[in-house]
């Protein structure tokens, strides 16, 4: 009898971590790093009354648009040279907002951890695209 080896733990977790960042993250994950921003942002549709902009459907979406919300005079001159929130572009700034955007009003120094700022972003795509 010919016994085929079974792949260790660790390479069958190395498979899955693999995995979901080459599909764009985890959004599960994500919901956890999201608690960087629950202090200021929401992405429940209709809570608009805190510090930061409403999150929600923010993949997509128009830079500096939420109604009612008064952005930094920085963000609202980003929004001249970028149209929208591309994943890619989330990832730049979620990874050092005053390096993308300086001068910017958000009191957040940034993710650094590449995985982390997927899971999130993932998370924010699956409260919803903006069309």
């Amino acid at each position: 009898m010919i016994r085929k080896p079974f792949p260790s733990a660790a390479l069958l977790l190395g498979l899955a971590i693999t995995g979901a960042l080459a599909d764009g993250g985890d959004p599960v994950r994500g919901e956890k790093v999201f608690q960087y921003c629950y202090s200021c942002h929401s992405v429940q549709p209709d809570e608009i009354n805190l510090q930061g902009p409403n999150l929600h459907g923010i993949v997509g979406r128009r830079i500096a648009s939420q109604e009612g919300f008064s952005y930094s005079p920085a963000l609202r001159g980003f929004a001249q040279e970028e149209d929208r929130w591309s994943e890619a572009l989330l990832d730049r700034y979620l990874t050092a907002p005053y390096k993308l955007v300086p001068k910017t009003s958000m009191a957040f120094p940034g993710i650094e951890a590449q995985d982390e700022r997927a899971d999130l972003i993932a998370y924010l795509r699956s409260m919803g695209e903006h069309l």
